[in-house]
């Protein structure tokens, strides 16, 4: 009888434990995010971002989280540093005047156990706007180098860029930028 009842506080503790929020701290070598346009009808041009930071805060059981994200403009990686200093510019997006942009979740939508989209506010050069990320994959389980728990989500949205006072040369260079945010988070 005491074996059970020792089982049965284990399992109430460790619950317990899961049920609480859990704050994770975004990996920076794996969390590039890209973005993607069309560029004059000829193809379509894929770019990254080289440093972002960010928590993410994480209640599994009640379903709930939080994001804050901040992507350093200046860290644009075309793959051409001549193409790196035009959408460093004024007309698209102005480093010089706006080094971040940032988004900030104000909601966690789940579908049972997975993370299926996260709403929140993208800001671009100062300008906010609500954005809808959709969430490719999802998943949390021990690292098997850092022999910590992680997490790592794949989400996308598509914005237009001439909302957010970055529409040079458009519409031949596309107005429709999708956004695709790998993230590795190690928890804190």
């Amino acid at each position: 009888m005491k074996k059970l009842v020792a089982i049965a506080v284990a399992t109430a503790l460790s619950s317990a434990a899961y049920a609480a929020p859990e704050t994770f701290s975004l990996e920076p070598n794996h969390t590039l995010p890209r973005f993607e346009y069309n560029h004059l009808g000829y193809s379509q041009q894929l770019s990254r971002f080289d440093r972002t930071t960010g928590k993410i805060v994480l209640d599994r059981t009640a379903k709930t989280g939080s994001a804050d994200i901040t992507i350093d403009t200046t860290s644009v990686n075309t793959g051409s540093t001549l193409f790196n200093g035009h959408i460093q510019g004024e007309g698209l997006l102005d480093t010089a005047k706006f080094p971040n942009i940032t988004f900030k979740s104000n909601d966690f939508k789940f579908d049972g156990d997975k993370l299926v989209a996260v709403n929140g506010d993208l800001t671009i050069k100062g300008i906010t706007k609500p954005v809808t990320l959709t969430v490719e994959s999802f998943q949390c389980m021990p690292h098997p180098m850092l022999k910590k728990e992680a997490c790592g989500v794949t989400a996308t949205t598509t914005i237009k860029r001439t909302e957010f006072n970055a529409g040079k040369y458009a519409p031949y260079v596309g107005d429709d930028v999708k956004i695709t945010l790998p993230v590795e988070a190690i928890k804190d």
